[in-house]
């Protein structure tokens, strides 16, 4: 009996550990790759020799931009002033009072003569007066002077009451004249507003402290501004020359710092190594398949989720999930499809929308395809695929933006493509890839069924007693894998070929032997057993040169297990007159079965040429029989590495025992029928 070395146990967790090591490697080193991306060497003030695009979407704050409006807050604050100075009106009005006292002085001096009037009025310190004005000055009456000299004080008390600066000092001067009394003729209004002008003065002045304030304050309340690129947008043409907000961007993207960026290299390491973590935890066997398939995908979404516009959309994750479905199972599909969604999302800039696209049209497509036995079905995944991606599309567009009805037909024109991709994809590479990883699709089994089968026709040639022996054992085998769970439509064909091997010598075996001829009464023991074990190699060397897939060689490989030969070892214990020290030639080479479906193929064989020899009368004999081949083979240690518990090689012994009952239950004896001409 063959037993496992704890060297090998240990070889085989060390290299699972490698292997999942090198997928961690694999993912980091994607995830830091960007297609297209190279470093720039531009600094602001140069001439771009090329154009510089930007190899993802980003969203950043701009410094540029948030400085550049900050700017023109602060410049759009106007100076700020204080109120009017009260004191100014007053030292005003005290000039205006002396100015008034010094012209009334002037004016009624005996003793100076005219021109000498004219010059000291012209010499009044602070005033600027016309000759006109003078002239008008000494020629008033006396009676009229009072009048003006009371309306100058009026007009420059109203005047100074208001704020007047030194920007709109000129203003305020002309506006004078039409505070003047209508009283007043045209000469006597232009001598009150030359006066009055002469002494309005700023009264309200800048204050820079307050300014400054204010200033700062509209500076403060500008929001820094946040600029988005697009995948492909230009930031600089060729011929431009950088500017800063260009270099901005520039450094924003990381386009000017070396591959090797510490940061990004430590996020994709945390990133790689958690997936990575989660599905060696996740996973309770590694699969070659599994790393070349997840590897090959991931590779294609670093190439298309730094695409522009609609293509990441078509990234065909769905037929990674169906390939992964196929060749490892549904729970590694699951696995690996959400690992591969979160990997792409990163890449993709951390877009939530593209991740919960992602994961809705692998796992519509993985539910739709169901045992994808049938072409229809994977059209039917890839609509239904489409659909939960539209679906994804619409959930995330309709709540934020008003999309009109050819936004609209777009998405659902890119769900629909991407779902065709993924059924092209799919089928073609399940061929491809089957033959090359090893692993057989629910497709090839179908065909592999067909009566047409050159091996199968062969079979029926040559060995048509074994045939209809594996055609019962598939129905029989395929019915208790359907009750557990197994992969039943394997197990069906892999029952078909089990014996194939029984072709090349077929009379040695009991059900293809006419008329009682047994052609091992001429053979010792030792040959017989050696001619009957070599149908596992004859049936091996048929399937390699017949391209059998590798999951149905197991079943030829392992249907007996290291099981002994019982007959032809009991008859060389006869010989012996005892037990026989070495058996190996008596056993099977092995390997014991691996899977359920070949440890099901093995029940179901000894059950059906077991029932088949005994030829019993009664329900209870069939399910004595297989009640104790169940039994032997469990304590022969045959179903060790097959995986199954006990509770469902007990469904399989109800399942072999109902079937069996159906095939060799008691018939009745019919009386010949005289004289009808018929048998």
């Amino acid at each position: 009996m063959e037993s496992k070395s704890p060297w090998s146990e240990v070889a085989r967790r060390v290299g699972i550990a490698l292997s999942f090591s090198l997928l961690a490697l694999l993912v980091t080193l994607t995830l830091i790759w960007e297609p297209g991306a190279s470093r720039v060497s531009l600094k602001e003030g140069d001439v771009s020799p090329y154009d510089v695009r930007s190899p993802r979407k980003i969203s950043y704050v701009s410094q540029v931009l948030t400085e550049k409006a900050k700017a023109q807050a602060a410049a759009s604050v106007g100076e700020i002033y204080d109120p009017p100075d009260p004191y100014v009106a007053r030292r005003q009005l005290a000039k205006a009072s002396a100015v008034l006292n010094f012209i009334e002085a002037v004016r009624s001096d005996p003793y100076a003569t005219l021109d000498e009037k004219r010059l000291w009025l012209g010499a009044m310190e602070g005033i600027t007066v016309t000759g006109e004005v003078i002239s008008a000055l000494l020629s008033l009456p006396e009676s009229r002077w009072g009048v003006i000299s009371s309306e100058v004080l009026s007009v420059l008390e109203r005047a100074m009451r208001n704020e007047i600066r030194e920007s709109r000092l000129p203003e305020v001067r002309r506006a004078i004249p039409a505070m003047v009394s209508w009283e007043l003729d045209e000469v006597e209004v232009r001598v009150v507003a030359s006066l009055a002008g002469n002494l309005i003065s700023p009264n309200s002045f800048p204050n820079p402290e307050k300014t400054e304030e204010a200033k700062k304050l509209a500076r403060e309340s500008v929001n820094p501004i946040v600029r988005s690129l697009e995948k492909g947008e230009v930031i600089v043409r060729a011929g431009d020359v950088v500017g800063p907000l260009e270099v901005e961007a520039i450094e924003a993207l990381g386009l000017n710092k070396t591959p090797l960026d510490p940061y990004k290299l430590a996020g994709a390491v945390a990133l790689a190594s958690t997936v990575t973590l989660g599905l060696a935890l996740y996973l309770s066997h590694f699969q070659p398949c599994f790393l070349l398939l997840f590897a090959f995908f991931l590779a294609l979404a670093r190439f298309m989720v730094s695409s522009q516009s609609f293509i990441p959309y078509l990234f065909p994750i769905a037929s990674c999930a169906a390939l992964l479905s196929l060749s490892a199972g549904k729970e590694v599909a699951v696995a690996g499809t959400l690992a591969l969604s979160i990997l792409s999302g990163y890449m993709a800039g951390g877009s939530l929308e593209l991740v919960a696209y992602w994961l809705a049209s692998a796992s519509f497509f993985l539910l739709a395809l169901g045992k994808a036995d049938k072409i229809n079905l994977y059209l039917k995944a890839g609509l239904v695929s489409a659909l939960g991606g539209l679906g994804v599309i619409l959930a995330f567009r309709l709540p934020w933006s008003n999309l009109n009805p050819l936004e609209i037909a777009s998405a659902a024109g890119v769900s629909i493509l991407n779902g065709l991709i993924s059924v092209v994809l799919t089928l073609g590479a399940s061929f491809i890839l089957g033959s090359l990883l090893g692993f057989v699709t629910p497709l090839h089994l179908v065909e592999l069924s067909r009566p047409t089968h050159p091996l199968l026709q062969l079979l029926l040639l040559k060995a048509p007693g074994t045939y209809h022996h594996s055609l019962l054992v598939a129905s029989i085998a395929e019915q208790a894998a359907e009750r557990i769970g197994a992969n039943a439509l394997l197990t069906r064909v892999g029952a078909y070929f089990h014996d194939i091997g029984k072709s090349l010598h077929p009379y040695f075996f009991a059900e293809n032997q006419l008329g009682g001829l047994n052609a091992h009464r001429s053979l010792d023991p030792r040959t017989s057993a050696r001619i009957i074990i070599s149908h596992v190699k004859d049936g091996l060397d048929l399937a390699k040169k017949y391209r059998l897939p590798g999951q149905i060689q197991e079943f030829i490989a392992q249907h007996h297990g290291t099981d002994i030969t019982p007959y032809f070892y009991h008859e060389e214990c006869k010989l012996k007159n005892g037990a026989v020290e070495d058996d190996s030639c008596f056993r099977y080479p092995g390997p014991r079965p691996r899977t359920k479906e070949t440890a099901i193929v093995m029940l179901a064989d000894s059950c059906e040429a077991a029932v088949r020899a005994a030829k019993p009368s009664s329900p209870e004999e069939i399910e004595k029989i297989v009640r104790k081949i169940v039994k032997e083979k469990l304590e022969r240690g045959e179903l060790d590495e097959s995986g199954l518990t006990l509770k469902e090689i007990e469904e399989i012994r109800k399942a072999f025992v109902t079937a069996l009952q159906g095939v060799f239950h008691p018939r009745i004896q019919y009386p010949e029928v005289e004289g009808s001409g018929q048998d």
